[in-house]
């Protein structure tokens, strides 16, 4: 059976596939979700003068003497919120030289906004402006961080690929010369293996584009016209192997009756004449024996 199997085509074993394999239903999208709304243009939180910082020492003590989660509560919190966007902003304003648009920022800032309102506590003493902005540039930071990469990478080899940068910075000038692996995995009291795991995780940070215009050194034409294309043989290849223990189970003449058939590209007339059966009955057993290896697939799926 295995050297009928290894003579035949690929076109064959698609063929066999195509006819006993069941549809295949496509994925369906999430849509994503809708951008929010433009901001207000940046402007730092000294123009809001001692009014407001009064206004929110005030608002903090009222905050702190409600209950959570009261009607009152959710006011207050809320009008803490919008007195202190300028702050957001111009915390914002940092990473304007970033790729990406200032409102998604802002929005992200809010976010550590409200982290810090959550968490300050007006009694000791510490102005909010001086509490606050740690907590909305760790979150702007968090954020390019997680969404940076081309591709999506654990943040521990995140922060395993700075510390190398690092690293090899320090090392590269106290031996002026390129660090090994060994010395680097010293310096940072890791392993080699792990080394060059966070030096290979470098690579999915930026991506190129398929349109991108090739340098010297890559020849010409842009990279997607110099990729290979894709082999249309390789479904054939994965039906024929799915279907040969299923096909060595047959008996031997609706066997040879799928070799003749698909195989052998005979009509089920010639089947009949050189097996010595009627075309009816080459139709009957083409047709139990299909459904047979239709149901051998999908039990095996």
């Amino acid at each position: 059976m295995s050297g009928e199997l290894g003579t035949a085509g690929i076109h064959a074993g698609q063929a066999i596939g195509t006819a006993v394999a069941e549809d295949r239903i496509p994925l369906q999208r999430v849509p994503a979700a809708a951008p929010p709304g433009p901001a207000a243009p940046p402007e730092t939180p000294t123009g809001s003068g001692l009014d407001t910082r009064t206004l929110s020492r005030s608002l903090f003590l009222r905050l702190a003497a409600l209950e959570s989660g009261s009607e009152e509560h959710t006011y207050v919190r809320d009008t803490l919120i919008e007195l202190n966007l300028p702050l957001v902003r111009y915390a914002s304003a940092r990473f304007r030289s970033r790729n990406e648009p200032m409102e998604d920022i802002v929005q992200v800032g809010t976010i550590g906004l409200i982290k810090a309102i959550d968490r300050f506590d007006p009694e000791r003493g510490v102005e909010f402006p001086t509490f606050a902005m740690p907590t909305v540039v760790g979150e702007i930071k968090r954020f390019f961080r997680d969404t940076s990469w081309s591709v999506r990478v654990p943040r521990r080899l995140q922060e395993l690929r700075l510390a190398l940068t690092k690293a090899g910075d320090d090392l590269s000038q106290r031996l002026d010369r390129s660090p090994t692996v060994a010395e680097l995995a010293a310096c940072l009291g890791v392993s080699e293996e792990d080394v060059v795991e966070g030096l290979a995780v470098g690579n999915a940070y930026t991506a190129s584009s398929l349109d991108s215009s090739p340098s010297e050194e890559d020849g010409d034409g842009p990279l997607a016209e110099r990729l290979g294309y894709e082999d249309l043989a390789l479904e054939g290849v994965e039906y024929r192997e799915s279907l040969k223990p299923l096909l060595a189970k047959l008996p031997p003449r609706e066997r040879r009756i799928i070799m003749l058939r698909f195989f052998g590209n005979l009509t089920q007339s010639q089947i009949g004449e050189e097996i010595g059966i009627s075309q009816m009955h080459v139709s009957r057993l083409l047709t139990r024996t299909l459904t047979q290896l239709r149901e051998g697939l999908i039990s095996e799926g």
